[in-house]
């Protein structure tokens, strides 16, 4: 009934050391960790793994089993939500965030370039858009099956959950490999298009996009263009907030409140609703945890000149906090509907207990033990994602070069760098040089 991600900690360790071969052993030695209800968090990392490793095929086998895996568990996640009344999500089958799912194609799309294999990685972008594209309609399917629930709270209207509008629905990143793809292709009129949407998704996304526009091209008076895409630091967790919920029976009131004093506002939030007793217990909400990282700057180097540092182009974390906003309210109710059909059992029960000796008091102890324990909220998600995404185009002479590609701390030291001997940059192709530093 509780996440377990302790087994994280060897593998992102190698992961941040560039130690990727021993990274894959370990994660495939930890596969007896994720139990059938966790399949898809398996494929995620695997793949993710995988990728940083350099092995595409294997990193999209099991990316395409975690995609299906969540086109197979989303249809039926929301009905055996909305059933999870008695122990807490942690017992479901884990349907994956949406974020996750957008970057399972994305990682795919790269595997797939780097196979150049440019037909399969354009089927990956558009899934990708598309997944994007239909988040409201998503939300909206969800509200009407919690909202259509019998349970009491719900059926007598004073919890209803309306979808918050989704705020997301162009990834310029997706743009970005597609831009290029198209124009390796020749068909520069559609990379112009998604050149045009790049742009859009930075105008119209200023809370995703709260960053500077990279420039971006993909021709050069050189006759050839260097793409480097480089991935920085660690994507949020799910940190776990611990909440009391308090009821006024003579105000009709439900109050969730923080637990201990140490919040600003001690409410975390309410709603009106008829009560028989008075009840104070505890359950537990998931919210997303920023990661730091070091690194400040990244250069890239050429047959030993600077020709250039790379720009953000995607905060992972932003994406990742933007599309769980989407579905944190229904979280929430579905928690507070649970904490209270739990809490009223527990209430009757220790209503039912005799006598006021030892033994009754330590019944009725073991009744709040128990109920508390069953109350932890669903930390699972992938810890393998990167937190940053940086690209730079630069116009370079076609033949071999020796690259080097530097992550640099904001005081200057080299955290970890990339070299790659006798690269070969074509003209009129999509050269593209993939580095990365989890740090």
């Amino acid at each position: 009934m509780r996440t377990r991600h302790d087994f994280y900690k060897p593998i992102v360790a190698d992961l941040k050391n560039h130690d990727f071969s021993s990274a894959v052993v370990k994660m495939e030695a930890a596969k007896g960790v994720y139990s059938k209800k966790d399949r898809l968090l398996y494929y995620l990392d695997a793949g993710l793994a995988y990728h940083y490793a350099g092995q595409y095929d294997s990193s999209n086998l099991r990316l395409s089993d975690a995609e299906r895996s969540a086109e197979e568990l989303y249809t039926k996640s929301i009905s055996r939500a909305v059933a999870s009344m008695f122990l807490n999500d942690n017992t479901l089958e884990y349907s994956g965030e949406d974020y996750e799912v957008l970057y399972s194609n994305l990682f795919m799309a790269l595997n797939y370039i780097s196979l150049d294999k440019f037909d399969d990685a354009f089927v990956e972008v558009r899934r990708a858009n598309d997944k994007l594209n239909l988040l409201g309609q998503k939300y909206a399917e969800a509200a009407k099956e919690f909202n259509s629930d019998t349970s009491m709270a719900v059926k007598d209207g004073h919890i209803r959950y309306e979808p918050k509008g989704v705020r997301f629905n162009n990834d310029a990143f997706a743009r970005y490999l597609s831009m290029h793809m198209y124009a390796a292709d020749g068909s520069y009129d559609d990379a112009r298009i998604d050149h045009d949407y790049f742009e859009e998704a930075f105008a119209t996304q200023a809370h995703i996009y709260n960053f500077a526009r990279p420039e971006v091209k993909y021709d050069s008076p050189t006759g050839a263009v260097l793409s480097v895409v480089a991935m920085s630091g660690l994507a949020p967790y799910k940190k776990e907030v611990s909440l009391r919920l308090r009821t006024d029976k003579q105000l009709n009131l439900v109050q969730i409140m923080y637990e201990g004093t140490n919040q600003e506002y001690p409410e975390y939030g309410h709603f009106i609703m008829p009560v028989e007793k008075d009840y104070y217990f505890k359950f537990s909400l998931p919210t997303m945890k920023r990661q730091p990282s070091c690194v400040g700057r990244i250069e890239v180097v050429a047959d030993g000149d600077l020709i250039g540092e790379l720009s953000l182009i995607e905060d992972v974390t932003n994406v990742a906090v933007e599309t769980f906003e989407v579905k944190k309210t229904l979280i929430y109710f579905k928690t507070i509907i649970r904490a209270l059909a739990k809490g009223l059992t527990a209430y009757q029960a220790k209503e039912d207990v005799k006598g006021d000796n030892f033994g009754g008091w330590l019944t009725k102890a073991l009744v709040d033990v128990v109920v508390e324990a069953s109350e932890a909220a669903d930390l699972r998600s992938t810890h393998l994602l990167p937190g940053k995404i940086y690209v730079g185009d630069f116009g370079i002479e076609p033949g071999e070069h020796d690259l080097t590609i530097k992550f640099i701390s904001s005081d200057g030291i080299v955290v970890n760098s990339k070299h790659i001997r006798n690269y070969r940059v074509y003209e009129g192709d999509f050269n593209l040089v993939e580095a990365c530093s989890l740090n």
